[in-house]
């Protein structure tokens, strides 16, 4: 098996432990089966807002796993990592893409459904995740890639996205 055919192999089996676990089984786990809810978010826009937040999640993730197949030959996960650092797709906007575009599922599905649980949750995902990537991922990848790190962690910033793709 080539190395991309691993890749990808590898990535497809971690969205259902990483992103597909955090954006829709720990939702409805929490709302009792996506039960939907009523007071101040049961309202058409918010609605809207919640399915396009959703829908923007979804292309960002997938975006991720495929820069993470063609550019860094690897997987989001640190038991298959990549060969290469990946800084191009969303990561040319923000260093942690798929945690946020994760958040943002939660978020939608929050407003989708009228339930003020969800957006809460999400920031408490972003809490826990903020916490791992500082204290793990990134000093790990400061090891793994060196002065390619350092450069584009100095020029992306971490959890709100540029406007501008970042050019290395």
């Amino acid at each position: 098996m080539s190395p991309r055919t691993r890749a990808i192999a590898g990535s497809v089996g971690f969205i259902f432990v990483g992103p597909f676990l955090e954006a829709f089984v720990g939702p409805f786990i929490i709302t009792g089966g996506f039960k939907a809810g009523d007071g101040a978010l049961d309202h058409p826009a918010a609605k809207a807002a919640g399915i396009a937040l959703i829908a923007i999640g979804l292309v960002v993730i997938a975006a991720c796993f495929v820069r993470f197949v063609a550019d860094g030959i690897g997987t989001p996960s640190p038991l298959a990592p990549t060969h290469r650092l990946v800084a191009r797709g969303p990561y040319r906007h923000v260093r942690n893409p798929m945690y946020v575009a994760t958040a943002a599922i939660i978020v939608g599905e929050g407003l989708l459904i009228a339930r003020p649980i969800l957006p809460l949750a999400a920031a408490i995902y972003l809490a826990a995740m903020g916490l791992l990537v500082h204290r793990f991922e990134e000093p790990l990848l400061a090891q793994r890639f060196g002065a390619a790190w350092d450069e584009y962690a100095a020029h992306v910033p971490a959890w709100v996205p540029r406007v501008s793709p970042w050019r290395p």
